[in-house]
């Protein structure tokens, strides 16, 4: 992770988020300026816990679907296209990566039950009858010539329509409920995290003087969905420790050290904790305040008990990236690449590292071959931007605008993307890249129509 917050796909997510959600606490408002979090240990925590879940469930599995908001709220939510988005306040305030468990098996629950889609219908289909109820206040309206007579009519058919989408949400609810309980059983773990979460959720909606009313509410009462989570304990049984919890300790102490007050993460984990994951949160409030040399020592001491670890080695390449030591950091960018030779995130960094080393051209090509197969597997503006960098340093101006018109484009800046083409085109670019040049114009041209 970075220290700074990477803000991406703004209009792609307030899309999503506009869309029709379900989500384990209560239905969200849409956030002005929804932002994701990269961080490849804290995803790759996530995706260990929802893989074996959807296999359950039957859901087909998609990395690239799952997301990690920066929000700390108690909240997971499903969205169109079966997107799944977790909370960092759900990580920081879990106790443990059953109660993780039990909350994105109540995600998988909705989509395993198509209740996105099925709650579209619904809300077309209410659409449909709450214009029909206009139409007869309408009607009304002329008859009586009474404008409050109209009023009434509208108000009381909107009610009837608000408490048939309230009712059918809480059915949907219980659905998922149950279908998280079935596929924990499946996965021999115990639906106790599910009702420990509840019982956080309980204490701090008292603590923020929260009224559930059961009218205006998206979701069963807590106390209902307690009651039935108590009963599955009891019947269900099944484990409630992970191979994951180790892991889990580590991914808490990074998004508290990166994310939350220093003061308050040093409550967390004072001077007097000389765990692992407590070495780990102060290592990174060591880079925040600008003290490289210690949180050097920090990763290294780290390092020395946990050589395997690929996330410790990328921490200990930021840390170096950010005092000025590239060619250190590189080797650490390397060295987690060997480990980890998936990670998006590892290969961005790495590439970033090694452009601002100007290496020589021949360096330079493995850096785009890299880049270019990143960009297949998870397209990000951020890729193409690194691209653009890497083509210009070798010469190839050309593709260095194509590169760019792609970031362009990802960003939404359409006239930008239009002007770089234009300008890729004036290079006398070859056949090959003509046709992909042309192929981003016919791409926008079908997005403007």
């Amino acid at each position: 992770m970075v220290a700074k917050i990477n803000r991406i796909g703004i209009r792609f997510l307030q899309k999503l988020l506009l869309s029709i959600c379900f989500s384990t606490v209560f239905c969200l408002p849409v956030f002005a300026e929804p932002s994701l979090l990269t961080d490849d240990e804290t995803e790759t925590f996530i995706q260990e816990i929802v893989k074996p879940i959807f296999k359950v469930a039957g859901i087909s599995y998609d990395p690239n679907r799952i997301h990690l908001l920066n929000d700390m709220t108690l909240n997971a939510f499903v969205s169109d296209g079966n997107h799944l988005f977790v909370h960092t306040g759900t990580l920081l305030n879990a106790s443990n990566p059953n109660e993780i468990s039990g909350i994105l098996a109540h995600e998988s629950g909705h989509i395993s039950g198509g209740h996105i889609m099925r709650q579209k219908l619904k809300i077309h289909n209410l659409q449909t009858l709450s214009a029909i109820s206009l139409i007869a206040a309408g009607a009304t309206a002329v008859a009586s010539g009474r404008g409050d007579a109209a009023m009434a009519v509208a108000l009381g058919s909107h009610g009837s329509l608000l408490n048939s989408m309230m009712a059918y949400q809480m059915s949907e609810e219980r659905s998922a409920d149950e279908s998280a309980v079935k596929y924990l059983k499946a996965l021999g773990q115990s639906p106790n995290g599910l009702r420990n979460f509840m019982k956080t959720i309980q204490k701090t909606n008292r603590l923020s003087g929260y009224e559930e009313n059961p009218y205006f509410r998206t979701h069963p009462m807590s106390s209902e969905r307690m009651a039935f989570f108590e009963k599955a304990v009891k019947d269900n049984g099944g484990k409630t420790s992970t191979s994951s919890d180790e892991n889990f300790k580590f991914v808490q102490a990074k998004l508290s050290a990166f994310l939350l007050p220093i003061e308050r993460t040093l409550k967390k984990y004072p001077a007097s904790d000389q765990s692992d994951p407590a070495k780990y949160a102060h290592s990174i409030i060591k880079f925040r305040q600008k003290n490289y040399a210690e949180a050097l020592k920090l990763i290294n001491e780290l390092l020395s008990k946990h050589p395997q670890n690929p996330y410790f080695y990328q921490l200990k390449g930021q840390f170096l990236f950010e005092s000025g030591k590239l060619s250190d950091a590189l080797s650490a960018y390397q060295k987690s690449l060997e480990i980890k030779p998936s990670s998006v995130e590892t290969s961005l960094l790495y590439a970033e590292c090694a452009l601002e080393l100007k290496q020589n051209t021949a360096y330079l090509q493995d850096v785009i071959n890299t880049l270019n197969k990143l960009q297949i597997q998870n397209e990000t503006p951020h890729g193409w931007e690194l691209l653009a960098k890497a083509y210009h340093q070798k010469g190839l101006k050309a593709e260095s605008f194509y590169a760019l018109a792609k970031y362009s484009l990802m960003i939404e800046n359409i006239d930008t993307a239009k002007k770089q083409i234009k300008q890729a085109l004036e290079l006398n670019p070859s056949e090959g890249l003509k046709l992909k040049l042309s192929d981003l114009e016919n791409e926008i041209k079908q997005n403007q129509d």
